[in-house]
């Protein structure tokens, strides 16, 4: 196994536990999935991402294909979109993390803007979040509403699902779900308040500084 193929392996692992002890995931729900030169690395169905084996990950090739591991998560069709359509981005974080499953389920919020930009932080790593239609958990349907918003999105809401994290390396994506479910968490709270958000200026001087995320 090469060494640095061996390096993302005991990362996915350790960030995934992190992930799931702070309770950003449940269960056997949420998957991960990795770019590698040859081919990605993916959580492996069924699988609890607080108990993940570094060797028993899923490998596959460049298309797609199962060739080592266990058996890939059911949820290979929106990490495939994602990552065609984001090809910059390394990895890929989806959860049903509890706040942005929540905002995934309301019937008011924007689709191409679901979130008001609250912090610096969520502009910063976030920037504009989409929401896509419902399709049943691993339906090949949720390519093409993911290849739709994803060149202008890389965190995207599957409609009463959760949230689809893309970023250029592992960590980065992991840090961006963690800013999406605390924006997401602080948008609930402070419903029907009277909330001051961002201005126009003030988001265009955090993109012009850091760039758009």
């Amino acid at each position: 196994m090469p060494q640095e193929e061996d390096r993302l392996r005991e990362q996915l692992c350790l960030l995934a536990k992190s992930l799931f002890d702070r309770g950003f995931t449940v269960g056997s729900s949420g998957n991960i999935s990795v770019r590698l030169p040859d081919g990605y690395l993916v959580t492996p169905t069924n699988s609890c991402l607080g108990r993940l084996d570094p060797a028993r990950l899923s490998r596959l090739d460049a298309e797609w294909r199962h060739r080592d591991g266990d058996k890939p998560t059911k949820e290979i069709p929106l990490h495939r979109a994602m990552l065609a359509a984001r090809p910059q981005a390394g990895a890929v974080v989806h959860l049903h993390s509890t706040y942005a499953t929540a905002i995934s389920c309301l019937d008011d919020v924007d689709p191409a803007d679901a979130l008001p930009p609250l912090t610096p932080y969520f502009v910063m790593r976030i920037g504009h979040l989409a929401v896509v239609p419902y399709t049943a958990p691993g339906d090949a349907a949720v390519e093409r509403h993911i290849a739709a918003a994803a060149p202008r999105h890389k965190a995207i809401l599957l409609a009463n699902h959760g949230p689809v994290i893309a970023d250029t390396t592992l960590e980065a994506a992991v840090h961006a779900a963690e800013e999406l479910e605390e924006s997401a968490r602080l948008f609930i709270v402070t419903r029907g308040m009277a909330v001051r958000t961002l201005t126009p200026a003030q988001v265009g001087a955090l993109e012009s500084q850091f760039g758009k995320a």
